[in-house]
C-alpha cells in the first residue's frame, strides 16, 4: 500500500489555506469542481471498473451500478439544483425587532475529512464528496488500504482534475487515519464499524468537530406469509450477494413464519441458479471476500449452523458461495451480544443468509428491538397494515417495502443511520444541508432607534410597552 508522503500536518494545512482564500466559494467554481469529479469518473471509466475487479472481483456492471453511476447521478442532480440551494433566504422577523430584515445565508464549513470504507471504495469515498464540493469546502480524503488498486488509482487521478489543494488524498493504514484524526477538521465523515466509530468521535469531540457516520449494523428482513416467493427471493438474493455480502445495508437476517422457511429456502435456490448460475464460483457476476481474515471470520460463522444452500469455499481464491443457513430450534431467536451463535451476535458483513424462525410481525418487531438500530429494515409484505406496523413500532436509517439496497442509490433519499448504526445522512440535499452552515443574517437600520424603547431604566411605560412587543397576548 502506497503511502502519502506529504507531511499529513501539511496536507491539511494547505487545504484550509486553500478554503481561507475563499477560492472555493463562487457558485462557478463550485460547478466547476463537481463538473471536474464527473470527468475524473467518465474518463476513466475503465480504470475504475479495473481497480475494483482487482480489490473485490466486482463485475464492470456491478460496479457502474453500484459505484460510478450513483455518483455520477448525484452529481448531475446536484448541479441542476446548487444555485436554488445556494441561494439566500428571506425570514420573517418578530414584530419586537421591527423595522429589520432578516436572511439565512448558506456558507461553506471549511475543511471536511472523508474516511472511507473498503467495500464500496469508490462510492463511499466520492458521493459524500460531492456535497462537501457543492458547499464551497475544500476535502481530504482517506480510502480504504484494503482495497489497494482503487486507492492507489485515486490518488493518481485526483491532482490531474482538480486544482492544487481544493481535494487532497492521503493513502494509509490505520497510523495515517489516526494521525489525520489528531488534525483539526470543520467535519469528519466516517463510514466503517462502530468500533472505529467511537475512534472517530472521541478524537473529533477533541476539536468540537461535527461528524457524519455511516456504521452498518445488523439490518433484518421480514417475508410476510402471502408475499410473493419468486419476487421476494430475486430481490433478496440480489441485495443480499451483491458484491458477496459486503454491503453495510445488505439484509443481515431474514425473519419469517416457520411453515414458510422451507419454501422460502426452495426460492432462493431458484433465485441463485438463475442469477449467479449453478455454480457462482464460476459467474462473472459473483465477489470475493476482501481478504484472508475476513475469509477466516465468515467460514468460522458456519460452525453451529444447519446449511441449507451453499457452503462451499475455497480459501485460495477467497471464496464464499451465497450460503442460507437455519438452526437448530433449541437456538433462542435473540439478536445481539447476547445471541448463542455468533451469526446473530454480530454484523456479517457476508454472502451467509440466516432464516429465522419467528411466530408473526409482533414477534419479528420483538426481536428487532431487542438491539440496537440497524441501518435498514426491508418489509415483504403487501399488507398496509403489516408494514404500518413495521414503520411505527421499530427505528431504523431506513424502512424499504418489497426490495432492498435501492434505497442507497436515490440521491433524492438521505442516506444514514440512527442510533448505533450512524449519525447524519448524505446524498442531494442532504449533502448539501450536512456540509454547510445556514448561517442567520439580521439587519437593522439605525434610524429609527426602537431599541431605546426596550434598554433601561425600566419605568412602568417602557415595561408595559416591552411586555406587549415580546408576549403574544
Amino acid at each position: 500500500m502506497p503511502i502519502t508522503t506529504a507531511p499529513i500536518p501539511e496536507t491539511v494545512a494547505v487545504a484550509r489555506a486553500r478554503f481561507d482564500t475563499g477560492w472555493t466559494r463562487p457558485l462557478r467554481a463550485r460547478a466547476h469542481h463537481l463538473r471536474a469529479l464527473r470527468r475524473l469518473l467518465v474518463d476513466n471509466d475503465e480504470a475504475l471498473t479495473a481497480a475494483l475487479h482487482d480489490d473485490l472481483h466486482k463485475n464492470p456492471t456491478e460496479a457502474h451500478l453500484t459505484e460510478i453511476d450513483v455518483v455520477v447521478a448525484d452529481i448531475d442532480h446536484t448541479l441542476r439544483h446548487l444555485r436554488r440551494w445556494a441561494r439566500p433566504r428571506r425570514l420573517p422577523v418578530p414584530l419586537a425587532f421591527a423595522p429589520a430584515r432578516a436572511r439565512i445565508l448558506p456558507e461553506p464549513l471549511g475543511v471536511v475529512l472523508i474516511i472511507s470504507a473498503w467495500n464500496y471504495p469508490v462510492q463511499l469515498l466520492l458521493a459524500p464528496l460531492v456535497g462537501v464540493l457543492a458547499a464551497g469546502n475544500t476535502a481530504v480524503l482517506k480510502p480504504s488500504d484494503l482495497a489497494p488498486a482503487t486507492s492507489a488509482l485515486i490518488a493518481r487521478l485526483v491532482p490531474r482534475y482538480f486544482p492544487e489543494h481544493t481535494v487532497s488524498v492521503v493513502e494509509g493504514n490505520s497510523r495515517q487515519t489516526t494521525e489525520l484524526l489528531t488534525q483539526h477538521f470543520d467535519h469528519i465523515v466516517f463510514t466503517g464499524g462502530g468500533t472505529v466509530g467511537r475512534v472517530v468521535m472521541r478524537a473529533a469531540a477533541e476539536h468540537l468537530t461535527p461528524v457524519t457516520l455511516e456504521l452498518g449494523g445488523k439490518s433484518p428482513a421480514w417475508v410476510d406469509d402471502i408475499a410473493h416467493l419468486p419476487t421476494v427471493a430475486r430481490r433478496l438474493v440480489w441485495a443480499k450477494f451483491t458484491n458477496a455480502g459486503q454491503s453495510c445495508v445488505a439484509p443481515d437476517y431474514v425473519l419469517t413464519t416457520p411453515d414458510r422457511i422451507p419454501v422460502i429456502i426452495d426460492a432462493l435456490r431458484t433465485a441463485i441458479a438463475e442469477i449467479f448460475g449453478p455454480d457462482p464460483r464460476h459467474s462473472n457476476d459473483y465477489g470475493r471476500i476482501v481478504n484472508d481474515r475476513h475469509f477466516d471470520r465468515l467460514t468460522g460463522y458456519l460452525d453451529g449452523t444447519e446449511i441449507a444452500i451453499g457452503g462451499d469455499h475455497d480459501r485460495a481464491d477467497r471464496y464464499l458461495a451465497p450460503t442460507v443457513v437455519t438452526f437448530a430450534p433449541d437456538i433462542p431467536t435473540e439478536i445481539g451480544p447476547q445471541a448463542r451463535h455468533p451469526l446473530l451476535a454480530e454484523e456479517i458483513f457476508g454472502p451467509i443468509l440466516p432464516i429465522i424462525a419467528v411466530a408473526s410481525p409482533e414477534e419479528a418487531i420483538r426481536v428487532i428491538n431487542g438491539w440496537d438500530k440497524p441501518l435498514a429494515l426491508y418489509v415483504f409484505s403487501d399488507v398496509p397494515r403489516v408494514r404500518r406496523l413495521f414503520e411505527q413500532r421499530t427505528s431504523s436509517g431506513s424502512i424499504v417495502h418489497n426490495a432492498a439496497l435501492l434505497q442507497v442509490a436515490g440521491h433524492t433519499l438521505p442516506f444514514g443511520g440512527i442510533g448505533a448504526s450512524g449519525m447524519g445522512a448524505y446524498h442531494g440535499h442532504y449533502s448539501w444541508q450536512t456540509f454547510t452552515h445556514d448561517k442567520p443574517v439580521l439587519a437593522k437600520p439605525r434610524t429609527p432607534d426602537t431599541l431605546r424603547w426596550i434598554t433601561p431604566p425600566y419605568h412602568p411605560r417602557r415595561v408595559w410597552l416591552t411586555r406587549r412587543l415580546t408576549r403574544r397576548r
